[in-house]
């Protein structure tokens, strides 16, 4: 375990939502947070219109792959936050948990990913503050 802050993706397929979050959190918060995302139900693959809404952002997810939800990724994260999986995440005592409600891109073009990724890097700079001064090496 690291003494960085540690976060953790979870949707029912890690195929959209979390794995945005997730590429978000690693290329905003410039290694100074623990990253991971997982799901419940994890797809064959990342969402297509999701890859392509992040290349616009310039952040590469096409080598990503949708992961499979385990007790030691939540056990090992400091804060989870769910996305539409409901009673399919564990809870554990001592974790900080959120749930971020978001439309889900499954089966959705490129135009109404958009706004999805907007709002989800809104969410991951606010949560990036929120853990900035456990991510700031101390003097």
């Amino acid at each position: 375990m690291s003494d960085k802050p540690s976060v953790l993706f979870v949707c029912i397929h890690n195929a959209g939502r979390s794995q945005m979050a997730a590429a978000y959190l690693q290329h905003l918060g410039g290694g100074r947070i623990e990253v991971r995302s997982a799901g419940s139900a994890p797809a064959d693959q990342v969402n297509a219109a999701a890859v392509a809404a992040m290349l616009e952002e310039g952040i590469d997810m096409s080598a990503e792959s949708p992961k499979i939800l385990t007790d030691d990724a939540v056990q090992d994260s400091d804060v989870v936050i769910t996305m539409g999986c409901g009673d399919t995440c564990k809870f554990y005592p001592g974790k900080r948990y959120e749930d971020w409600v978001l439309d889900d891109p499954a089966g959705q073009g490129i135009d109404s990913v958009r706004p999805i990724r907007d709002e989800i890097r809104r969410r991951v700079e606010t949560l990036i503050a929120e853990l900035e001064p456990a991510a700031l090496p101390s003097s």
